[in-house]
């Protein structure tokens, strides 16, 4: 399991919380442990939409290859009709059917590995906008100990202002389609 790097940051924000007598500090020490449970989840799921993006370009590059070997077999029966007609033999009706077939089921195995490439593509769009979020929550979770160990209350603004984003962020790696 990976460490989080916030998690420092986190237990110096919660220690001034609760040594000082400033209220605002606690809502900092809260707004911030919200942002780091939505920087975790963001985390989990791009890595997710990663593994996702992953699989879905293997099975796209599988039916690719099957798509090539299947045009590969058509050349080699189409060469042989060729070469039947041009010794003036009889071609067999079979061979013909198959010939069909074959370029049929290359129709099919495009269209599937067409998809699962655009499937790969939109899992990849999901999981960069995700890393984006993540990175705004632990940009705003950082600004947010500025403001505890400074005393300014503007930094806690400015640490909103980031996780407002990486919810933005967030919210939009859910609803990409």
């Amino acid at each position: 399991m990976m460490e989080d790097p916030n998690e420092q940051t986190k237990e110096l924000i919660n220690h001034h919380a609760h040594s000082s007598g400033e209220t605002w500090i606690s809502q900092v020490a809260l707004t911030t442990a919200l942002i780091a449970v939505l920087a975790a989840i963001s985390g989990m799921l791009a890595g997710q939409y990663s593994n996702e993006a992953i699989l879905k370009q293997i099975q796209a590059s599988n039916n690719w290859a099957y798509y090539q070997s299947k045009g590969v077999k058509s050349t080699v029966l189409s060469s042989k009709l060729e070469l039947l007609v041009s010794f003036g033999k009889e071609i067999n009706k079979k061979d013909e059917a198959k010939l069909e077939s074959y370029k049929t089921e290359q129709e099919e195995i495009k269209k599937t590995a067409d998809e699962e490439t655009l499937e790969s593509t939109t899992f990849l769009h999901k999981h960069e906008t995700m890393e984006k979020a993540v990175t705004l929550f632990q940009i705003a979770i950082a600004i947010a100990a500025i403001s505890v160990l400074t005393r300014k209350k503007a930094f806690f603004a400015m640490s909103g202002l980031f996780g407002i984003s990486g919810i933005y962020f967030m919210i939009s790696g859910l609803l990409v389609h």
